[in-house]
C-alpha cells in the first residue's frame, strides 16, 4: 500500500494475538454504518510497514492505531473516532467520550492496554477473515 492508497481509506491497525482487539474487530464489522473500514494486524507485512509509515517502532502493540485518510490518531482517540463512523448509539456515545479530556481517557486506556492479555486472553495466531471480509483484511 502506497502513500496514495493511504490517503484514499479508514485503517485499522490491531493487535492479532489479542482477544480484546480480536473481539473490537469483529464488533467493528457488525457495527460499522458503511463497509469503509480496512484492517492490519500489526504482526502482518501490511501492518508493519503501515506503522512505520505512522512512525511507530515495529514492536509496537499497546494502542490501537487509526488512519483515517493519512491522518493517524493511536490510543483512545482511535478508538473513539472509529466509532464515531458505527452505527447509533455508538456513534454519539464515541463523539460525546471525545469531549472527555485525552489525559484521563488516555490513562484508562493504557490502563486496559497493558492488562488486556491477563485480562481478555492471548491467542497463538492472529485471527484470519472468512470469505467477502478477506478483502477488508491488508
Amino acid at each position: 500500500m502506497n502513500d496514495e492508497d493511504i490517503k484514499k481509506h479508514c485503517i485499522i491497525l490491531f493487535d492479532g494475538v489479542c482477544n480484546l482487539c480480536n473481539g473490537s474487530v469483529i464488533f467493528v464489522l457488525r457495527h460499522e454504518r458503511n463497509s469503509e473500514f480496512l484492517f492490519a494486524s500489526i504482526q502482518s507485512e501490511a501492518g508493519q510497514k503501515l506503522l512505520s509509515w505512522c512512525g511507530f517502532p515495529s514492536g509496537y502493540n499497546q494502542a490501537v492505531i487509526y488512519i483515517d485518510k493519512g491522518k493517524f490518531f493511536s490510543g483512545s482517540t482511535a478508538a473513539l473516532k472509529i466509532g464515531q463512523k458505527l452505527k447509533f448509539p455508538w456513534s454519539v456515545l464515541s463523539s460525546m467520550g471525545l469531549a472527555v479530556p485525552v489525559l484521563a481517557r488516555d490513562r484508562i486506556y493504557a490502563q486496559i492496554a497493558t492488562h488486556r492479555y491477563q485480562w481478555f486472553g492471548k491467542r497463538d495466531t492472529c485471527m484470519v477473515a472468512a470469505g467477502n471480509l478477506r478483502t477488508r483484511f491488508l
